[in-house]
């Protein structure tokens, strides 16, 4: 019993939702790949823009005699312009210290190193100190004159940088979100005209075409497109179309075959009724009695043995095969007994299949393969008594990598013209007069369901069927 059919998702699930989420996740990828640097260079012009006012003191200390000293509301300027407690001046060995009066000098420091210019340090560093807390003094480092003669340290609280840094942060996350935002959206309403409604239109026609493939109303209508869905939907509309018409050509067949197996039914009986009126014919002394009753007899035999066959045919099943350990050998020789052919007065049967050679197949569904294939052989040497000389029958057994080769050949008059090119069809590719063709497509039917092939390989004299089966089935 076919599933039930799941829900179609609605349209904020499913694939919109997988949709804008993996847009919205690398675009915040991208951001925070970017924020890094930017960060680290929003600290660094923040630091260099406070190294700068003491670059400006460490010129005026150089322009200042070293018996004069800075008066105090000249260093409280300098200082309070970079937001410093102290700004330290080294120079050819000796410092010089600028410091807000009353400060006192704190004793655990954090240093920026602006001398130290590459990236993974400056990233390092920003991070820290917004990860760090408020509270922390920093101190910054540089040359006065971009050389290292000059060395400019200042001392001040890293709180207001920190708090700088937060405030951009917040920026950028902001600006982040809604270029996500605005970008998911677009992104969005763009893949979602484009492909998503189309994808769901083909699902929602399949999940409802799956409960009525004899409505030719939901077979799709394809869209003009050239592109890969396009091309998608006119192939489900063809395949749709074909399994309409294959169900519709199936019922009708059913119905037919049904008809025709009550009629072959109730002509089987009316047959078998001849039958036994026309042994009792043949037991008259009449002599054109005795010379027409044969052949009627042999024509009633044909007629009921065709009425068999069809019943026969019409009631095989799809069972699958049951694989398990079969004796080659021994089924070969198992199946021309029941062909008639062991102990035959005139035809000769040779098995050269391997005696130790075992594969994994079903033994009643391969039996019955070779008792077609060896009885049609016996049949037609019977109905060619005398045309062949020493007529025999061979099965012979090769392999390759890939495949195990069972080979029913023999010399007798082959097969006509009209029957090669119908052979496996049924009702059609009967080799003898009478015939109903059903053998071997029963017999290819099931040499496929073991994976294999039933080939007839054409040759000068005689009749050649190879049965070709997957080397997997060979157990030893």
């Amino acid at each position: 019993m076919a599933a039930e059919p799941r829900a179609m998702p609605g349209p904020l699930s499913g694939l919109s939702v997988k949709l804008i989420t993996i847009i919205v996740a690398v675009i915040l990828t991208a951001g925070i790949v970017i924020y890094l640097p930017l960060v680290a260079n929003y600290r660094d012009s923040w630091l260099a823009d406070r190294l700068r006012v003491g670059i400006v003191a460490a010129r005026v200390l150089d322009a200042v005699p070293d018996v004069m000293a800075l008066p105090q509301t000249l260093t409280d300027r300098l200082l309070n312009s970079a937001g410093a407690k102290a700004i330290v001046y080294r120079r050819g060995g000796q410092s010089q210290l600028l410091t807000v009066e009353g400060v006192e000098m704190p004793k655990e420091v954090v240093v920026a190193d602006m001398r130290a210019t590459d990236p993974a340090t400056r990233i390092v560093g920003a991070l820290d100190t917004l990860l760090a807390g408020n509270g922390r003094t920093l101190r910054i480092v540089g040359d006065s004159d971009g050389t290292a003669d000059g060395v400019v340290e200042v001392l001040m609280s890293e709180t207001p940088l920190r708090l700088g840094m937060l405030a951009y942060s917040r920026n950028i996350a902001l600006l982040s979100l809604i270029i996500a935002a605005v970008t998911a959206i677009a992104l969005y309403v763009f893949v979602s005209r484009t492909f998503i409604a189309p994808i769901r239109r083909i699902t929602a026609n399949m999940v409802a075409y799956r409960q009525a493939p004899e409505n030719a109303n939901l077979i799709i209508q394809p869209e003009s497109r050239n592109d890969e869905i396009g091309i998608a939907e006119r192939e489900l509309a063809a395949m749709q179309t074909d399994l309409f018409s294959m169900l519709r050509q199936r019922r009708h067949l059913a119905d037919l075959g049904l008809a025709v197996a009550k009629i072959n039914h109730d002509l089987r009986n009316t047959l078998t009724s001849a039958q036994l009126l026309s042994d009792q014919v043949a037991t008259l002394d009449d002599p054109k009695v005795q010379r027409l009753a044969p052949r009627l007899v042999t024509t009633l035999d044909k007629a009921i043995g065709f009425a068999q066959s069809v019943l026969d045919y019409g009631r095989q099943s799809a069972t699958p095969p049951k694989p398990g350990p079969v004796d080659l050998h021994l089924l070969v020789d198992e199946s021309a007994i029941e062909a008639g052919l062991m102990g035959h007065p005139e035809i000769r049967f040779i098995n050269e299949v391997p005696d130790d050679l075992v594969i994994n197949a079903d033994a009643d569904q391969l039996g019955r393969v070779f008792v077609n294939l060896l009885k049609n052989a016996r049949q037609a040497f019977e109905a060619n008594t005398g045309s062949t000389p020493a007529p025999a029958i061979t099965t012979t057994y090769s392999e390759t990598a890939d495949e195990l080769t069972l080979t029913i050949s023999d010399n007798g008059p082959g097969l006509p013209p009209r029957a090669k090119e119908n052979l496996f069809v049924a009702f059609q590719g009967s080799a003898r007069a009478g015939g109903t063709g059903l053998g071997l497509a029963i017999a290819r039917e099931l040499i496929e369901a073991h994976g294999g092939k039933l080939v007839f390989v054409d040759q000068p004299k005689g009749a050649r069927f190879d049965v070709i089966l997957p080397i997997a089935t060979r157990l030893h």
